[in-house]
């Protein structure tokens, strides 16, 4: 599971907003059970996470079609992982700090740097991973 987390570029974020789900694709970094996503400090996913910190999330790589000669035969390869967490707000600025860093190695090698102006305008969200399972069809 965590070699598709890896090799995943987007995690799709679910949240309850009320009685309605609402889900987006987000960059993300992941380290130690914990997945780490920035935001602008206001917005509708931080309001539905501060009335309900339960989320799922989603990470699949390796899609593909796969064709048949009857329509019912059609198929999709994939790997996939869902699962379950509690999301929080990183309210410390070295916190906040090292969670961009795991974020920015996600996307691209090396150190990044960040400074101080740049980390107070941000919103840092943490969903520590509760459970999760793994799927794939289609490989071996």
């Amino acid at each position: 599971m965590e070699e598709i987390i890896n090799n995943s570029t987007v995690c799709r974020l679910a949240m309850t907003d009320g009685d309605r789900p609402y889900l987006i694709p987000l960059c993300f970094g992941y380290r130690d059970g914990s997945i780490f996503f920035h935001s602008a400090p206001q917005g509708r996913k931080i309001d539905i996470l501060k009335n309900n910190p339960n989320v799922c999330f989603a990470f699949d790589i390796d899609q593909e079609v796969t064709a048949a000669e009857r329509a019912c035969g059609w198929s999709m390869r994939y790997r996939s992982v869902v699962g379950f967490g509690k999301a929080r707000i990183v309210e410390e600025g070295d916190d906040k700090r090292k969670a961009l860093e795991i974020i920015m190695e996600n996307y691209s090698a090396g150190k990044h740097s960040f400074d101080d102006s740049e980390i107070s305008t941000v919103l840092i969200i943490r969903v520590d991973i509760e459970e999760m399972t793994g799927k794939k069809s289609g490989y071996a």
